[in-house]
């Protein structure tokens, strides 16, 4: 049987009753433009396809469902009616998915009547705001708008709020190996990683890379590096090969180094290019080190 209790959003609040309120914020409900609240049978409700989360984290959602156990849903989803008795989700598929989690039977919700690529601009955006997506998961809803909406990227961009060179960078991911974009979605990599292996043209190339990448720990700047020496000319052994030999003091410099280090009773850093450049640093953990090493070089005077 269909649920549809309507609530009066302009009812006024018994002021014994504002304890609650005013421990939980819903200054940041959007209503998307809805006029009433109601409450619809968690059964009559089904997902957005088009939602650009793919994933959801099972920790995360057990405690939103505690949450909502205790204190009930407190801020409603939102949804448009797409037949009689079925409603689709716009925004608030955690809080859904958690909802029946929780062993309700129906839940608070706006009610929207909106065309399909305005649904999936509205999950979007709700989603970026409010929970951070995989960097997969955007570049596939960014791409999903601009096939089903017809918006050229500088329009998704204003309407995303988001850069069009954003929008760009997002949407080249879904050129990477497949490999790479789901270790990208699974977070073993990361965007500025995905970013530098765009930069080399062979898609073997970029493989041989992502699984240095895995298994060496490397960082953003590292595989930067590396792309600078494969672009090159270089393959990756001797491109590693020449980064390391760059970064090799010479040996009368580690000399010296340890001799600081002795000398001020502190690890000093030192770094030097191939031109004899460099800096020498040292680092202290705490005041007290601090003023030891003040002492030291008051002496040198």
């Amino acid at each position: 049987m269909a649920v549809h209790k309507k609530y009066n959003r302009n009812a006024k609040t018994n002021a014994l009753g504002r304890g609650l309120d005013a421990l939980i914020s819903t200054d940041t409900v959007s209503t998307q433009g809805s006029s009433t609240i109601n409450e619809i049978a968690l059964d009559q409700i089904e997902a957005n396809p088009n939602q650009p989360r793919r994933e959801f984290d099972p920790v995360a959602l057990e405690e939103l469902a505690n949450s909502i156990r205790e204190l009930g849903l407190v801020q409603p989803i939102t949804l448009r009616q797409i037949a009689d008795s079925r409603f689709q989700i716009i925004a608030g598929e955690r809080r859904w998915r958690a909802s029946q989690l929780a062993g309700l039977t129906a839940i608070p919700a706006y009610i929207r009547t909106i065309k399909d690529e305005s649904v999936m601009e509205l999950a979007l955006v709700e989603n970026i705001q409010r929970e951070d997506l995989n960097a997969i998961e955007i570049a596939l809803a960014y791409e999903h708008l601009l096939e089903k909406s017809g918006m050229t990227q500088e329009r998704v961009a204003e309407r995303v709020g988001k850069s069009r060179a954003a929008i760009a960078n997002y949407l080249r991911l879904l050129k990477l190996p497949a490999q790479v974009q789901m270790a990208l979605q699974k977070k073993e990599v990361d965007m500025g990683h995905a970013r530098a292996l765009l930069s080399l043209d062979s898609p073997a190339l970029q493989l041989k890379l992502y699984r240095e990448i895995l298994k060496n720990g490397y960082s953003v700047r590292k595989v930067e590096e590396l792309c600078q020496q494969l672009n090159s000319g270089e393959d990756i052994q001797s491109a590693k090969k020449k980064i390391a030999a760059r970064k090799r003091l010479p040996e009368e410099f580690n000399i010296l180094k340890q001799r600081l280090s002795s000398f001020f009773n502190t690890k000093v850093q030192m770094s030097c290019n191939a031109s004899g450049k460099g800096k020498i640093s040292i680092p202290f953990a705490s005041e007290e080190e601090l003023e030891h090493i003040m002492e030291v070089m008051d002496k040198m005077k």
